[in-house]
């Protein structure tokens, strides 16, 4: 898959920078290092400044292609979704029975994100974490509205979209495939995140995977026996 993904570049809505990040090694040491913080010390204490003494370089260097640190959470999330996306499309293109198409994606979104070597300023693992924690932070906002109008979350909509898709293909019949398919996203990240902080109300844990629990919901859901 990392073969198949080389060369690839993830599209992201040029309104959410200043200056693309891909175009420099400044702004690829911005993504980069930003991922490494966020990580590590949470969306609300990281700052522009701190990244800017981390990474050496003055704190107006980062303006030049972020406007502030909310575009660059929008930047991350929107990445996360394009890789993600990829990769749905490439390991489902080929399958031809909509159940094991729509089992196959359910995999994918849910699984536990193994690093990307296609990628050399993206630490996917890490990445993973932080949608799995500040994702809601990015829409969460009195100005989503205004935001999802400018198309900011056009990538995640088109993953919603997607699966929306596979599950009218399993079951044509069934009223509510986009609020299903919405539920998988944003439940794996849910239950990522029960998982590791708030084990009494999740019955996913070290041998139970987000990824065997949705898979129960989503077929159970559908009526559809994905073991043939």
């Amino acid at each position: 898959m990392d073969r198949l993904l080389q060369g690839v570049t993830i599209k992201i809505n040029d309104k959410l920078f200043v200056k693309d990040p891909v175009s420099s090694e400044l702004g690829k040491n911005i993504v980069r290092v930003s991922i490494l913080m966020i990580n590590e010390m949470g969306w609300e204490n990281f700052t522009f400044k701190k990244l800017g003494n981390e990474i050496g370089s003055n704190e107006s260097s980062i303006y030049r292609y972020f406007e502030n640190k909310h575009k660059l959470l929008l930047y991350l999330t929107s990445w996360y979704w394009g890789w993600m996306e990829y990769y749905l499309v490439f390991a489902t293109n080929s399958i031809a029975q909509p159940k094991e198409k729509l089992l196959k994606a359910v995999q994918i979104i849910t699984r536990e994100v193994k690093e990307d070597s296609a990628f050399s300023h993206i630490n996917e693992i890490l990445l993973n974490k932080i949608v799995i924690n500040e994702y809601s932070k990015s829409y969460l906002t009195k100005e989503v509205d205004a935001e999802n109008k400018e198309g900011y979350f056009v990538i995640y909509k088109r993953m919603v979209g997607r699966l929306r898709d596979m599950i009218i293909e399993v079951n044509s019949d069934y009223k509510y495939p986009s609020s299903l398919a919405s539920t998988i996203l944003e439940g794996a990240l849910h239950q990522h995140f029960l998982k590791d902080h708030f084990i009494s109300i999740t019955d996913c844990n070290d041998k139970v995977t987000p990824t065997e629990y949705l898979t129960d919901l989503v077929f159970n859901t559908l009526n559809q026996n994905f073991n043939g």
